[in-house]
């Protein structure tokens, strides 16, 4: 991911947050998130609009989506979500309850803190699997990490509770 030119990757913790309120806004699940040389690939379920354009949540009308977001559109993303976060919350478009932008927020800032050279993840029942691939002394390799359900809900806190001492 580069999302300024020439830059190292950088700041997942914003890009993630960013791509999570995409999601959220299209009421996206069970994600797979893969990052690439030029962005990342997204895949996951998704609710069946109806010919009234809402959300069809009876049983049988989720369809599988995916998404491809080069360095660009996330760099766009995070102005948005940026300028969204400075509106009112009376102004916002309508999402679900927010999970994906903020638990990939926290899981990004987990992820800024091992500075991998790429990203892998998954989720289903909002538990996470991270792979980071990871330089070292001995080369390249994969290191696995895994967040329950209670885990990323109580990062989700903490990062609330440090933004309103920090306010």
């Amino acid at each position: 991911m580069r999302i300024y030119e020439g830059g190292p990757r950088q700041d997942y913790e914003e890009a993630l947050r960013s791509i999570g309120g995409f999601l959220d806004q299209r009421g996206m699940r069970e994600l797979l998130l893969l990052e690439t040389n030029d962005g990342f690939v997204v895949h996951g379920l998704v609710p069946r609009l109806d010919d009234s354009g809402q959300w069809a949540e009876s049983a049988g009308v989720i369809e599988k989506q995916a998404y491809t977001f080069g360095d660009d559109d996330v760099a766009r993303f995070m102005d948005e979500s940026y300028a969204q976060r400075r509106t009112s919350k009376a102004n916002r478009a309508p999402t679900t309850d927010g999970f994906y932008e903020h638990a990939l927020r926290v899981i990004g800032r987990y992820i800024d803190e091992q500075k991998p050279r790429d990203i892998f993840l998954f989720e289903q029942d909002h538990s996470f699997v991270v792979r980071l691939l990871m330089g070292g002394r001995v080369g390249e390799q994969h290191v696995l990490a895994e967040f329950t359900r209670d885990e990323v809900e109580q990062m989700i806190a903490s990062a609330a509770n440090l933004r309103v001492r920090s306010a």
